[in-house]
């Protein structure tokens, strides 16, 4: 049986997979930072983890994120982020 995700929870992940914190993805989604933590908690208990760098290799391999997925102009604007994601800067 695949796991399935809500679309928020998804939303969720791929910010977190992209290096964002759990304020930086509520400023983005216009959401309390503890409602991101309650489905930050929910889609790792789904996708049987506790750790967030496994989180991140479990989204890149249920294509939630990609390598060369990076945050767009607006959640950069939104987070107060100045970096692309996780491999910002990082040469493949």
């Amino acid at each position: 049986m695949a796991v399935q995700l809500t679309p928020r929870q998804e939303e969720v992940v791929r910010l977190l997979s992209l290096g964002c914190t759990v304020n930086q993805a509520a400023q983005i989604l216009g959401l309390a930072p503890s409602t991101v933590d309650n489905h930050k908690t929910a889609a790792m208990a789904r996708l049987g983890t506790d750790k967030l760098a496994l989180l991140t290799r479990i989204a890149i391999k249920k294509r939630i994120t990609s390598l060369k997925d990076k945050l767009t102009t607006r959640e950069k604007r939104l987070s107060g982020r100045k970096n692309d994601g996780w491999n910002s800067g990082v040469r493949w």
